[in-house]
């Protein structure tokens, strides 16, 4: 009788939490997205990042958004690389740029978040206007540059963590820097980081940094990511080390990104970067050409992403643990990154376009799959 009245409770607030995530997420489709999206994107991010800090000092706030975005379905943890993830949902590179934002975003239900690119010295990155929308096509373009305060300036924030939020540093190279001296820049943020983030991603495939992508060639990358995993052996505890790949690259490419993390020996691939492709859009060749050079992400991506991931999956026999990113705008295409191969997943564009209640519908679908 009593485990009869415990399961119908149970039932009961499970379909009130499916509710509340469904009325929240209309409130944000139909009312808070259109009011963000009259404003430039670059414009609201900083004002939307403006309240997080405001909110995250007023007493009973952040606990507050966590209640309520508080992830209440039977997600399994997930063990990669030596960490266990509460569940399977993360936040993308490019967002918390700063390590200004990471506690708040943490509440809002991700299993881990993924702050910079960061490079070792501050950075304006590039002029203005840089970031546009597709809302056509629930897609994004940005120019960004890697903008940025700096290693120091990220390393002061994250002495401040209040959470066991799993963070994960991305780091990159200043734009100054040639690429001859790239790995220095990468050693530096790679020393000061170590003891404040759980994992490196190495971030050689932005397209908006001049002759970035050039340190994904074979032998550069061979040599950047063996000089990181030297330097990892000599802290007590190492880090696991990822990379970030661009989705443009060809097969032969990606095997031989493959050849590099068995012979480095990292622990991981991030798939995949933003694209330099503008196929799958429903805009104009002049519109498009109009906004100028970036990187597209958002939902023209997610095949091309997912095609990755399945390639890199498939062509290492399932060896190397994927993170998967580019395109997931619902639960059903964070499964099928699963399903390819991704061990874990992230979001950006989707989570701009659909809101945090997306976390949530994620959550439940997995949870619904036992995912």
């Amino acid at each position: 009788m009593l485990l009869n009245k415990i399961l119908i409770l149970k039932y009961s607030f499970s379909k009130y939490s499916i509710k509340l995530y469904l009325r929240k997420n209309r409130m944000y489709k139909v009312i808070i997205r259109p009011i963000l999206f009259l404003f430039s994107p670059e414009t609201i991010h900083n004002l939307i990042f403006f309240f997080f800090k405001i909110g995250s000092a007023i007493p009973g706030l952040p606990s507050l958004v966590g209640f309520f975005y508080k992830n209440r379905f039977a997600t399994k943890s997930t063990e990669l690389f030596g960490i266990t993830f509460p569940n399977r949902i993360g936040l993308a590179a490019g967002l918390d740029k700063n390590a200004e934002a990471f506690d708040m975003l943490g509440k809002l239900g991700f299993g881990f978040v993924e702050i910079g690119t960061v490079t070792p010295i501050g950075q304006p990155g590039n002029p203005k206007p840089r970031a546009f929308r597709l809302k056509k096509d629930k897609a994004l373009i940005n120019r960004m540059g890697f903008n940025n305060y700096g290693v120091d300036f990220m390393v002061e924030k994250l002495k401040r963590k209040t959470s066991r939020l799993i963070i994960g540093g991305n780091i990159g190279k200043n734009k100054l820097t040639p690429n001859e001296e790239a790995n220095n820049d990468y050693l530096i943020s790679f020393r000061k980081l170590h003891n404040y983030v759980d994992y490196f991603v190495v971030n050689v495939s932005s397209p908006n940094t001049p002759n970035l992508r050039e340190l994904q060639d074979k032998e550069p990358l061979t040599r950047l990511l063996t000089d990181l995993k030297k330097e990892n052996e000599t802290f007590d505890q190492p880090k696991p080390i990822l990379l970030k790949i661009a989705p443009d690259l060809s097969n032969s490419q990606l095997d031989d990104i493959i050849s590099i993390v068995r012979e480095t020996k990292i622990e991981g691939i991030v798939a995949s970067n933003t694209t330099i492709e503008r196929d799958n859009l429903s805009y104009s060749t002049e519109h498009v050409e109009t906004i100028g050079a970036g990187g597209l992400s958002g939902a023209p991506l997610r095949n091309r992403s997912t095609g990755i991931i399945k390639y890199l999956s498939d062509a290492s026999n399932g060896e190397i643990p994927i993170v998967g990113v580019g395109g997931i705008m619902t639960a059903e295409d964070a499964i099928e990154k699963i399903e390819a191969g991704a061990a874990l997943v992230q979001l950006y564009t989707g989570f701009i376009y659909e809101g945090p209640g997306l976390i949530k519908q994620i959550n439940h679908k997995l949870s619904e799959q036992s995912l």
